[in-house]
């Protein structure tokens, strides 16, 4: 018997989700499912604090295992 692991594709998975981190201070948007609102976020953060101009992109993605014979 082997172990395998993949991405979460089942129905019932959870949902991938974006967010993104300032590397100066390490502040964070919100999680969410797309893409929009992160960004956004990063580029109200770096209006706010114009010497914070770098960012990470966190994105958690649900994995599964399972075992096959």
């Amino acid at each position: 018997m082997q172990w395998h692991l993949a991405p979460d594709e089942e129905p019932d998975a959870e949902p991938l989700t974006y967010a993104m981190q300032c590397v100066v201070c390490s502040e964070e948007s919100e999680r969410s499912e797309g893409w929009d609102e992160p960004q956004a976020w990063a580029l109200s953060h770096s209006g706010r604090n114009p010497s914070h101009c770098t960012y990470r992109e966190l994105i958690t993605r649900p994995w599964r295992s399972w075992m096959s014979s």
